[in-house]
């Protein structure tokens, strides 16, 4: 039984090269963080190690242990646990060495050895190519699957090793019926956390889980709308606030600035009568009443104008100058007409 919630292609795909016995010797698996790649890749794992009939079972004493990270033929490679993707740290070479040095081993109580590389992204120069060596002349009974938000970031030479397979994430409406078929969640509550993952099943199951996750959303998500309202001062008083964060975690700021996107993003929702399509299904009444006061040029204009913010902050131009630039490009609510008197501040960058 495949646990992978949705993506149906893959799991066919790969149920049927189990069947026929032509497995690829690695897989890179591409997708959205939280759409399911480990799952995916765990399952697979098991599927090639499992004792049963119909693999993968998840019952047996091999599919348990790897499920519960204790099976000595099934590694997982990565960042360690304390390190943050985005502050750019890399996989390095001697962890790439191990693997070598393990892969050459007979598989010692399974039937394959399962090299799983997370973030495959962050594999530095010299890592990736001393794996490609590896892919190149893989050994037997041995799998790599490689997980990766962004295979553009993968040298060619490695991506053209390994089986790829896309895993997309799946429609608000596919993600909130799975969330409730397979996981019992209440519909109204499957339809937020399916609108607020953006499809990516794997927020919303550890949502579900621990409430503080929607307690942090609602918490930054008031913070946003005092700030929508409020004057030029308490809207820089802000962006110290968020610069002082960023020095600390980028990811964090990234993640507010995407509830910003969400937010304005929902308004022009409501702007053109598309109610259903909103992410805050949560906060429709309290969209609608702020959505009155913008025209929709104007929520377009700002929703370019937070996009250029966030790209500008990966280019590592000057944090507050990038958030202040983007306080100044929020329209001022005008009840629908009138020009935006911050326009005067805005600064392009080149």
């Amino acid at each position: 039984m495949w646990q992978v919630i949705g993506q149906t292609y893959a799991v066919s795909l790969l149920q049927h090269s189990l069947e026929s016995g032509k497995l690829a010797h690695a897989y890179l698996f591409v997708g959205p963080e939280h759409i399911g790649k480990m799952t995916l890749a765990k399952n697979l794992a098991q599927a090639l190690n499992c004792e049963a009939t119909e693999r993968p079972c998840l019952e047996c004493t091999s599919c348990r242990k790897i499920d519960a990270g204790g099976h000595a033929d099934v590694q997982i490679i990565g960042l360690t646990r304390n390190e943050d993707a985005a502050e750019a740290k890399l996989i390095h070479i001697e962890q790439i060495k191990e693997i070598q040095h393990s892969a050459n081993l007979p598989p010692f109580e399974g039937l394959r050895k399962v090299f799983i590389i997370e973030m495959a992204e962050l594999l530095s120069l010299d890592a990736a190519n001393r794996l490609l060596k590896t892919l190149e002349e893989p050994p037997e009974r041995v799998t790599f699957i490689l997980l990766t938000v962004n295979d553009r970031l993968l040298p060619d030479t490695v991506v053209s090793r390994c089986q790829r397979l896309e895993l997309p994430p799946l429609s608000i409406n596919e993600a909130a019926s799975a969330l409730v078929e397979q996981l019992g969640i209440e519909p109204a509550r499957a339809r937020l956390f399916a609108g607020l993952s953006h499809g990516c099943p794997g927020w919303a199951i550890t949502a579900n889980g621990d409430d503080r996750l929607l307690q942090h959303r609602d918490q930054e998500l008031n913070s946003m709308v005092d700030t929508i309202k409020a004057d030029y001062e308490e809207r820089f008083d802000y962006v110290a606030r968020l610069a002082s964060r960023f020095s600390q975690s980028r990811s964090a700021v990234y993640e507010i600035l995407d509830l910003w996107l969400d937010y304005w993003r929902d308004l022009m929702l409501v702007k053109l009568g598309c109610h259903d399509m909103i992410t805050n299904i949560d906060r429709k009444d309290e969209l609608s009443e702020t959505a009155d006061g913008y025209r929709l040029s104007q929520i377009k204009e700002f929703i370019e104008s937070i996009g250029a913010a966030a790209q500008q902050l990966r280019q590592n131009v000057n944090t507050r100058l990038a958030l202040e630039v983007m306080m100044l490009d929020m329209p001022i609510k005008e009840g629908g007409g009138g020009e935006n008197p911050n326009k005067r501040f805005s600064v392009k960058y080149g």
